[in-house]
């Protein structure tokens, strides 16, 4: 084997370079934030995009002044350690009429499914929740967050994975006076030991 071929199969080369990326850096971050629940650390984005941490930073800093400088109906800030991108709180009353026009509309069968075992097994994971169901919930859990039907309850440790639970919207909408109204369906759900597993599989 000859020196070229030792360099070019390396195995711990970088799988690419988001420098080679149309937009580079920058809009590589920008996909990645646009999918993010929670603010991301900035050490994190460099692992990922396997850049150094100040190249992130720097990158990140200069997005922030260019959206603001630009106008645009959002914003990314750093919170809680870390980045995420927000709506601009100008524009809340946009927000807040689609949001309250959206409760109205119907729920889709994934997003029924996605609820009812938040509302039985609450304060859930949405590793757990996708153990159950058997698919990635993130997109209906954030359409149940949007509509007002669950909320973020609690947190496994400090930097753990966030649990969710069901709102008192919840209830109206359901016509129940607590959750203990429910029907009796959760013996049919899988316990916490096996929904732990289940998840655990899904990671694997």
């Amino acid at each position: 084997m000859t020196e070229h071929d030792t360099l070019t199969e390396d195995p711990a080369a970088p799988a690419f370079s988001v420098h080679d990326l149309p937009g580079g850096l920058p809009a590589a971050l920008e996909a990645v934030l646009m999918v993010v629940d929670e603010p991301v650390a900035e050490v994190t984005l460099a692992s990922a995009l396997e850049v150094p941490v100040d190249d992130v930073v720097a990158a990140l800093e200069q997005l922030e002044t260019d959206y603001a400088a630009a106008g645009r109906g959002f914003t990314l800030r750093s919170v809680a350690g870390g980045w995420r991108v927000y709506s601009r709180a100008e524009l809340a009353p946009v927000v807040e009429k689609f949001l309250l026009d959206g409760q109205q509309a119907k729920l889709t069968q994934a997003a029924l499914e996605t609820l009812a075992v938040i509302a039985y097994r609450q304060p859930v994971s949405r590793a757990r929740v996708s153990a159950v169901r058997g698919v990635n919930v993130d997109g209906v859990v954030r359409t149940l967050l949007t509509r007002g039907l669950v909320t973020e309850v609690d947190q496994l440790g400090e930097a753990g994975a966030v649990l969710y639970g069901t709102t008192p919207y919840f209830l109206q909408r359901m016509g129940l006076g607590s959750l203990d109204d429910l029907p009796a369906l959760a013996p049919f759900l899988p316990e916490v030991d096996a929904l732990d597993e289940l998840a655990e599989q899904g990671r694997a």
